[in-house]
């Protein structure tokens, strides 16, 4: 019997990760990666905040905060039908991202069925320590698989966004702020951490 995946809450920070069906690619050119941002930008933004992120080309990573109730509720009445108000749910809304996104790739390349392998996947992130080790573990991805050797080499991931100085949803101040600094946060991404020691306490 599958396992009943947990209850996405206001107010909470979470791990949302899956990979593609048979651990098959989801992204298959650059315009891939990006009508999905954009489809990020359009159903998640409105329900949460983005801390990282990062796509591979079979799978995915994102750390978020989902906004508070009252926040959300706000943002759908300015939206919505003010007579009959429909609050946000954020579980929902992911499921709008991944559907939407399916359906553009299976009419794109003519092909039929699931694209991702299940429900998505989310673990609370409870500690600022485990936050902090996330962030570096979302960032690191495309290293540990080998896809480049160096994070910054890596372009559909939020670590140059947190380097930059360019405008952006992304919660830039309260990534660096965990870290203390915008040095400290570059100094810890470039040690070498233990991998699947830190993989094992983000994923299990």
């Amino acid at each position: 019997m599958p396992q009943l995946k947990q209850t996405i809450e206001y107010g909470q920070y979470y791990h949302i990760y899956n990979r593609g069906n048979n651990r098959n690619d989801i992204f298959f050119e650059t315009d891939n990666y990006n009508h999905f941002l954009r489809l990020y930008d359009k159903y998640i933004d409105p329900i949460a905040e983005t801390y990282a992120w990062c796509l591979l080309k079979n799978h995915f990573h994102f750390l978020v905060r989902i906004k508070d109730k009252e926040e959300v509720a706000k943002i759908t009445l300015k939206k919505g039908n003010l007579d009959n108000p429909r609050i946000l749910n954020p579980s929902r809304q992911f499921g709008h991202l991944f559907n939407a996104y399916t359906q553009a790739i299976n009419k794109r390349y003519k092909r039929t069925g699931s694209l991702f392998e299940s429900t998505f996947e989310r673990k609370l992130v409870d500690s600022e320590k485990y936050f902090q080790k996330l962030i570096f573990y979302i960032h690191n991805n495309p290293v540990h698989h080998g896809l480049v050797d160096s994070m910054i080499e890596y372009p559909w991931s939020s670590y140059l966004t947190v380097t930059s100085t360019k405008e952006t949803k992304l919660n830039r101040g309260e990534v660096i702020k965990v870290y203390g600094d915008l040095e400290n946060f570059k100094y810890y991404h470039s040690q070498m951490q233990h991998f699947n020691q830190i993989e094992s306490i983000i994923i299990e």
